[in-house]
């Protein structure tokens, strides 16, 4: 052990935060790992990734000087995980930035002040490398910091130079490697190698320069400075510990592991790695779905799928048996609640979401295994005769077919990269190309399904309409407005063309401005009226292009409308109003779904029109009857205390400072809605809404269901849906008590517990009655009863039209208690169907008689089909002119059971 000063891990993120802030900087809480307003990536990765708006100069930085500890997650080296030990998939960065202020010489000078003086690393265990052009941070090293030249590393473009894409803000790069010792490296191992001796542990990017894309890089006039430092590996070398996963914040994460699969660490490696692979995703998941990150086949619901997918079958590699990774959440929690306290609030929210996943995997992966299982043999069989050695050194000869991990994949469920790593581990390669393409082709089938009904506004509109200014939308302040006819458009075959004048038919309209709220964020387009003299036009939808005209969907009432014309658009009210009721109403349920369910509760789409609202929202189970009553009375407590509903434009950073709820996968322009309900909600929203809440009068929840793994969807009415509803309650009531004869409605329960009864006392005389009957006719048919060959087994066969199914099992069973020897069939032949049921008694059944064949095969005659057990069965039959040829075809069927 190297006489190094210990940290933990928390330590050493306040250290960081507490040495920055000295230095001027503004400390900022963790991003989500959601990006927001950001589609090019699926999760934050890195530091500076939540605050490229401020790099290339979009938007203003909250201060020039900015540092952070910021949650990552990046899954492109998950094979080393595990088995190198630089290596995971949750990741916590610190980073002190410079936006257009401090530069190289400060970064570097600063970054070597904490690392040797704050944490006392010997000066000797730390190397920096530079690009390898970059004479200024060389000289800096060298004369400003005072190393000696050959203790720094010059090294090439991929090692020691940012590039963020293709194009953009760029730079050279100064990274600092810890030296770990002999023991961890390779022969000549020096920084820059990729073993585990020189590990990096921190990296300053010069953002110097942009990259035009064609191989110029000019000079930014805004210089940036972005140092990462990586608080786990930090917490790796300082602590000298073999791997990540063996830091103060993650080792008792192995402990409970090794104690769930009875076993020890460091006993055996295949068995570490597995150790180390399940507590590193643990903690990963973990931090996803507190995040609000939901398992799913897609997305980084897909990427929260795998991880968690992966760590379940290395438990089952350990010989844990069932779920288990659930049980490591307070482990986890208990471990980073400090600086993360939203962990905390939601612990058991996490733990039902990671049970529920698990037990769901848990169906998979016995059938996908064994499938895959067989698959692998079969692909060894393929090769015949093989060795274990000769499979070793077969590489590539071997190859799982794509149609096969296809099928795993679609059909059974099985993942694509689990499929992937178990071939691995087995020497066998996949057919990569081949499980590619039947995706694609499965993509396609799924996109021409779901072809965009509106498509045609996108490539036929767009060309006639690209020259017309931006729609000016005057709807959140007026109902009715006069506006100029700007285009019209009708259909022309499959076409759409441009007229001067319409007189009749559907036609789609553009004004320069509108009071017509056009379909967006979830709420319906308006529908209304557009006047001129005497002509008159309905609109039937309002919708939006991309960039901002508002089209309204016409048809011709009357007269003629011109371009250029001067009309009267009015919006009509009272489906304007009611669609603002229930607007206004989902937001109200959100609220109540927060405070009820938790606060992981986030909108996962919607739907608005004057009828109803749809809520999808992100929970881990069905809500109970009593949550969702507990729910539907807080929106309608809301809505009764008259809460003032208020709407502010404003810039996004302001409305999240007034705490504004806002979608995640949304994309927020800089001036956004906040509509504030009172103190109940706070949301950003481009829809329409009431002033009041109590103008939304009544909030009835109607349903609630599952939509998607982790989704779910609460439909719901207001105001005059209520009323429709209470009116189809008490209709159904009023008509119930009149079929029950009930004096008034509040006597319905009584009456309706008199006529069961009654109906049960009646029902019990029938069956009395039906067991007399069955007595009767059993005395009957047993006279009838027909001796086989001579011996003791009987043969009763009969056909009745005044048997019912029912009445023919009570028969049948009579028949056996009475005669241990019967084999009986009655065909039923009422209601336009033939019912065979058979039995045998119990010394007909050891004399080899089978009740479910005998019927099985006469059946058959009759065009027909069923089965059973040896002593009773049914089966039916089509053909009524076969019935007693089936019946003959009965006894010859019995005999050579009977001689079997």
């Amino acid at each position: 052990m190297r006489n190094i000063k210990y940290f933990g891990a928390n330590e050493l993120r306040t250290k960081f935060f507490e040495f920055f802030t000295s230095k001027n900087h503004m400390k900022l809480e963790s991003f989500p790992l959601i990006p927001i307003n950001d589609k090019s990536l699926l999760i934050i990765n890195s530091g500076m990734a939540p605050m490229k708006t401020y790099f290339t100069g979009a938007k203003t930085p909250p201060a020039k000087r900015v540092v952070t500890c910021q949650k990552c997650v990046r899954v492109i080296d998950i094979e080393d995980v595990g088995i190198k030990a630089r290596y995971c998939t949750f990741f916590e960065m610190l980073g002190n930035f410079s936006f257009g202020d401090y530069f190289k010489k400060d970064t570097l000078k600063w970054m070597w002040e904490f690392l040797t003086k704050e944490l006392e690393i010997p000066e000797d265990l730390l190397y920096p490398s530079v690009y390898f052009e970059d004479d200024e941070a060389f000289d800096i090293w060298v004369n400003d910091i005072g190393l000696p030249a050959e203790k720094i590393s010059k090294l090439g473009k991929k090692d020691n130079f940012w590039e963020a894409g293709p194009t953009g803000p760029c730079g050279p790069c100064s990274e600092i490697y810890f030296d770990r010792g002999e023991q961890y490296g390779c022969a000549d191992c020096k920084p820059g190698c990729d073993c585990d001796r020189f590990i990096e542990i921190c990296n300053n990017v010069f953002t110097q320069f942009d990259n035009d894309g064609k191989g110029n890089y000019i000079p930014l006039a805004q210089k940036n400075i972005d140092m990462g430092m990586g608080l786990e590996r930090l917490s790796m070398v300082i602590q000298q510990v073999s791997a990540l996963q063996e830091i103060d914040t993650m080792m008792p994460i192995i402990t409970k592991i090794c104690e769930t699969a009875d076993i020890k660490y460091n006993s055996n490696e295949k068995c570490d790695i597995s150790i180390r692979i399940i507590a590193d995703h643990i903690r990963t998941a973990i931090f996803m779905i507190c995040d609000n990150i939901m398992p799913s086949n897609e997305g980084r619901g897909y990427v929260l799928r795998r991880l968690l997918r992966r760590a379940a079958r290395h438990g089952k590699l350990l010989g844990i048996k069932g779920a288990f990774l659930y049980d490591l959440t307070d482990t986890v929690i208990d471990l980073s609640k400090e600086a993360y306290p939203e962990l905390e609030q939601k612990r058991e929210y996490i733990k039902k979401i990671l049970k529920a996943e698990e037990e769901r995997f848990e169906t998979t992966i016995h059938a996908g295994l064994d499938i895959l299982g067989k698959m692998m043999a079969d692909a060894f069989k393929s090769i015949e005769p093989i060795t274990q050695n000769a499979v070793q050194n077969m590489g590539s000869a071997l190859k799982l077919l794509g149609e096969n991990i296809f099928k795993l994949y679609d059909t059974y469920g099985f993942p694509y990269d689990l499929t992937v790593e178990i071939c691995k581990e087995n020497n066998l390669e996949v057919d990569k190309d081949g499980f590619d393409a039947l995706m694609q082709e499965q993509i396609k089938r799924a996109r021409d399904a779901r072809a965009n009904i509106d498509g045609w506004l996108k490539d036929k509109l767009s060309g006639l309409i690209k020259d017309i200014s931006k729609t000016e939308f005057d709807g959140y302040s007026v109902m009715s407005e006069k506006a100029k006819v700007v285009s019209i458009i009708v259909e022309d075959g499959d076409n759409l063309v441009a007229v001067d004048s319409i007189n009749e038919g559907e036609f789609t309209l553009i004004l320069d401005k509108t009071p017509f709220y056009a379909e967006s964020g979830g709420q319906i387009g308006d529908i209304g009226i557009i006047k001129r003299d005497n002509a008159t036009a309905s609109v039937l939808d309002c919708k939006k292009t991309a960039d901002g005209k508002i089209i309204h969907l016409c048809k011709i009432e009357d007269g003629e409308f011109k371009v250029g014309e001067e009309v009267e658009a009015s919006v009509d009210v009272k489906t304007r109003l009611a669609t603002a009721r229930n607007h206004s109403s989902a937001h109200l349920l959100q609220a109540a779904l927060r405070e009820v369910l938790g606060g992981h509760i986030e909108q996962a789409g919607s739907y608005v029109d004057s009828e109803r609202v749809r809520f999808d929202f992100t929970h881990f189970a069905a809500m109970s009857e009593e949550e969702i009553e507990k729910v539907e009375n807080i929106v309608n407590e809301y809505i009764l205390a008259g809460l003032d509903i208020t709407v502010t434009e404003t810039d996004i950073e302001s409305a999240k400072k007034m705490g504004a709820l806002a979608l995640f996968d949304a994309k927020y322009g800089e001036n956004v809605r906040v509509v504030k309900m009172g103190d109940a909600s706070c949301e950003l929203c481009g829809g329409t809404h009431l002033d009041n809440t109590s103008k939304a009068g009544l909030f009835k929840i109607i349903s609630e269901s599952s939509v998607a793994a982790g989704v779910r969807r609460i439909e719901g009415t207001t105001g005059q849906g209520v009323l429709n509803i209470i009116k189809k309650d008490k209709d159904l009531i009023v008509n119930t008590a009149k079929i029950l004869k009930a004096n008034n409605p509040g006597d319905i329960a009584k009456r309706a517990e008199i006529v069961m009864n009654e109906s049960k006392e009646q029902r019990r005389e029938i069956e009395s009655l039906a067991s007399e009957i069955a007595l009767g006719k059993t005395k009957e048919l047993l006279s009838k009863a027909k001796k086989i060959d001579g011996g003791d087994i009987e043969y009763l066969a009969a056909v009745s039209n005044d048997i019912n199914p029912d009445g023919a099992k009570m028969i049948c069973e009579e028949l056996k208690q009475r005669n241990q020897n019967i084999v009986g069939v009655i065909a039923s032949t009422g209601e336009n169907k033939i019912v065979f049921t058979a039995v045998c008694g119990v010394e007909a059944v050891k004399s080899g008689a089978n009740a479910g064949n005998l019927v099985k095969q006469i059946a058959q005659v009759a065009g027909g089909s069923g089965g059973g057990r040896p002593e009773f069965a049914v089966a039916g039959g089509k053909d009524f002119s076969k019935i007693d040829e089936a019946l003959e075809k009965g006894e010859e069927i019995l005999r050579a059971m009977l001689k079997n």
